[in-house]
């Protein structure tokens, strides 16, 4: 994939989005419920889009909270409802909607004292904190958060009381009453104005930060990482977490520099991505360019994306790779961690690397291999039947060092940590970790390409059956493997995985692009890699001409 000119690069005043036209399209501008691009769509993790494109405006969110608080009442879910929000510029606007129609609804909701931002995993921990031992007054949570997007987007994810991501079931009666409720009439939804509404009975200032920075304890060694003396770097990187950092360093006494204190709504601070779009990619080298340059200065850096569910770890040798962080952190856990469940099993999606199911087996664990998408984990991290969970786009959680649930929903805080507490344990980096894992189990080469693909072709795709490979070898090797679902749960994985001893491929369709997505792994090499790649799509058009299109 060819590189833009300017990846790797600080991004120009003209890749700059203009915030006070896009905070006034999110009031001003009304999408149309008969267009499907307008109207409210909840993918993986919630519903995301553009004021200016009309994808994200006060109406969706009076319409997805009202939804919400719908939602709350049926499922008889009485407890608090802890809100927060990350740094993007149209996080706020939202936050202050989102408040206006609970407090109109009565919905005891808690937000960050100050009305500062809260990561992703914070609320997490926020309701699993609330809802253990209970049976009843359950809590739920709400992130305004569009992730990792470009600094135009919103987006608005629900948890629901188990604390992670809301599965499909949630997320489709979530987005089908929103969009009855976008086509009537706007003064139909109770709201307030924003001031009252801050000033409701209802609504409670709650200290998000200390709780959750004094209970790291229980699931990060920070007494080997104080004793090692490392020096740790941290580029919180505008995000919803810089303000946990100080206080982390205070009660903990390790030496973590935050090298950077901006707070930017036009992130004005990245550099650009591979594609010439800023986005902070904690898996990109281009998007994390400010980050890598620290790599001289400390022993471990780290940074997040701005709701901080993603990790992005640096060491002498530069960004690591997600894959290879997941590797690395699950020998570490499996080797420390006497307090995780002998049975307990090690959760991946099926795109990830397959060097985890080397490290796991040679542990003398389970794998639990999931479709794409956290809310896979979920259960398991509650009942403590998996002790980890972790994906190939930068995301992961595991348990306490008791053994019981910390959050169910991806921490780019304590991977942060944990990077810091492996350094210390090794006295190797996670990279170096990493590459003794490799001389154990193998190198594998991934990557990740996209192949031309019409609507109809990923219409199949995601029904395709194992029926439709009719190839007996990949890359000179027997097939031993033709998924459509998961290994571990039996569920649907929206395409397809082909697995031989030394190298697989899976195919996903793209859900906004005429594309799909190829992943593509070898432990043979490159030549190797690149006739996984050849023959991956050499399969993948004969199951389309198998299936008629």
């Amino acid at each position: 994939m060819a590189l833009h000119p300017l990846a790797g690069k600080p991004a120009p005043v003209s890749m700059r989005p203009d915030i006070p036209r896009l905070v006034a399209a999110f009031y001003d501008l009304h999408p149309d419920p008969r267009d499907p691009a307008q109207r409210v769509s909840f993918g993986t993790s919630g519903h995301r889009g553009v004021s200016f494109r009309h994808g994200f405006n006060r109406d969706h969110i009076r319409a997805i909270t009202q939804a919400v608080c719908e939602l709350r009442a049926a499922e008889g879910v009485t407890g608090p409802l802890f809100l927060g929000m990350d740094t993007h510029a149209l996080s706020f606007p939202a936050f202050s909607t989102a408040l206006e129609v609970l407090a109109a609804n009565g919905v005891e909701v808690m937000v960050q004292r100050g009305l500062g931002p809260t990561p992703t995993p914070v609320i997490s921990h926020a309701i699993l904190t609330w809802n253990r031992g209970r049976d009843r007054g359950l809590a739920d949570g709400v992130v305004i958060t569009p992730s990792h997007n470009p600094p135009d987007n919103g987006g608005f994810k629900y948890d629901p009381p188990h604390g992670g991501p809301a599965d499909t079931d949630v997320t489709g009666r979530i987005q089908a009453r929103a969009n009855e409720l976008l086509a009537q009439p706007f003064h139909e939804i109770p709201s307030m104005p924003y001031e009252r509404a801050l000033r409701a009975d209802s609504t409670h200032e709650h200290d998000y930060v200390e709780p959750y920075v004094a209970d790291l304890a229980g699931v990060i060694d920070f007494d080997v990482i104080r004793g090692a003396k490392l020096r740790l770097g941290v580029d919180p990187m505008g995000g919803s977490g810089i303000g946990y950092w100080d206080p982390i360093v205070e009660r903990y006494g390790i030496d973590i520099e935050v090298v950077r204190r901006d707070v930017e709504p036009d992130f004005r601070f990245m550099t650009v991505d591979h594609d010439g779009k800023v986005r902070m990619d904690c898996s990109s080298p281009h998007a994390m360019a400010s980050l890598v340059e620290l790599r001289d200065r400390f022993d471990v850096a780290f940074g997040n994306d701005p709701d901080y569910d993603r990790h992005g770890i640096v060491t002498r040798a530069g960004l690591m790779n997600p894959n290879h962080v997941l590797a690395a952190a699950i020998a570490h856990l499996l080797e420390r961690r006497s307090g995780f469940r002998a049975d307990s099993a090690v959760g991946k999606t099926l795109v990830s690397s397959s060097m985890i199911d080397r490290v796991v087996q040679a542990a003398g664990r389970r794998l639990h291999e999931v479709p794409v998408g956290f809310k896979w984990f979920v259960r398991g991290l509650i009942d403590g039947t998996l002790c980890f969970g972790g994906e190939e786009s930068a995301g992961a959680t595991f348990l306490r060092r008791d053994g019981t649930v910390w959050t169910t929903d991806k921490d780019g805080i304590v991977m942060d940590l944990l990077a810091a507490e492996i350094t210390a344990v090794a006295g190797k980096d996670p990279a170096e970790v990493y590459t003794e894992l490799t001389r154990r189990h193998g190198t594998p080469l991934y990557e990740r390409i996209d192949a031309p693909a019409t609507a109809a072709q990923r219409a199949v795709l995601e029904k395709l059956s194992p029926a439709h490979v009719t190839a007996d070898t990949l890359a000179g090797e027997p097939i031993e493997a033709r998924l459509t679902t998961a290994p571990g749960n039996g569920a649907s994985i929206g395409g397809l995985k082909v697995v031989a001893r030394n190298g697989w491929f899976a195919a996903r369709p793209s859900g906004t692009e005429d594309v799909c997505k190829v992943y593509t792994e070898s432990f043979l090499g490159p030549d190797h890699l690149v006739r996984v790649q050849e023959e991956a799509r050499a399969i993948v058009a004969a199951a389309f001409r198998a299936a008629g299109v």
